[in-house]
């Protein structure tokens, strides 16, 4: 009888131990994926086309997560209908509305259509100054764009709707206040002058 009691009393002991090591393991990677983006994403090796705009040899292209095994840095090109981002090797940029810009990022949210733009006002030289890029530079952070087609990221003023926010002081979702419904209604017509 003892033997069997040892038996039962060891058999439990191993399971609460194995529970609380998967328990603790579930939990400490709980913590350190958090941090951790496993979004699939390209780097292209020569210049292409992607979403309309030609991009730079060294841009990253990072995708939505489609299957489990699309992690990480991929071999060749996923679907571009499931770009999330495209971002310019360090030191690079390109000229969207004038302005040179490093990254851009579709809407998280997939209702709304559009994207947001991140400028480098460092490199904008002041003979390409224009009131667009002034008052782009006035918020001092990123700017927003509804479009009708979601597959042109490119400065195509006939796809752009609307400018939904330049940072976190003029956003259209505010609509009782006037000042950056106006500001945003400037921001917006002067794009509509930049010359192609």
């Amino acid at each position: 009888m003892e033997t069997k009691n040892i038996f039962i009393i060891f058999g439990i002991l191993i399971i609460v131990i194995s529970f609380f090591y998967v328990f603790a393991k579930s939990s400490a990677s709980m913590y350190v994926n958090s941090n951790q983006n496993d979004s699939p994403y390209y780097i292209i090796s020569k210049p292409i086309v992607v979403k309309n705009i030609l991009l730079p040899k060294g841009t990253k292209i990072t995708y939505i997560k489609r299957y489990f095994w699309e992690k990480h840095q991929q071999k060749e090109l996923l679907n571009e209908k499931d770009i999330t981002d495209v971002s310019f090797k360090e030191g690079i940029t390109i000229e969207w509305g004038g302005v040179p810009i490093t990254e851009i990022i579709r809407f998280f949210n997939p209702e709304m259509k559009g994207f947001t733009v991140y400028a480098d006002f460092n490199k904008l030289k002041e003979n390409k100054e224009t009131q667009f890029s002034n008052l782009w530079l006035s918020c001092n952070s990123d700017l927003s764009l509804t479009i009708k087609n979601t597959n042109d990221w490119s400065f195509n003023k006939k796809n752009i709707l609307d400018i939904e926010s330049c940072g976190a002081n003029y956003q259209r979702y505010f609509t009782v206040k006037i000042k950056q419904q106006k500001f945003l209604d400037n921001l917006y017509n002067e794009l509509i002058k930049i010359e192609n």
